[in-house]
């Protein structure tokens, strides 16, 4: 139990990376579908 501090605060870190990474491809893909043309669009 000496070491539950770090791990614990590894894996907050690790899932908080991946969090943000995950909100900014997120945030950067919608921004970059609004300047595709409605009919380049497969997906609607």
């Amino acid at each position: 139990m000496e070491d539950a501090g770090f791990i614990i605060g590894s894996y907050v870190v690790t899932f908080g990376v991946i969090g943000a990474y995950a909100v900014a491809m997120l945030t950067r893909a919608r921004r970059l579908a609004r300047r595709v043309a409605d009919e380049d669009k497969p997906w609607t």
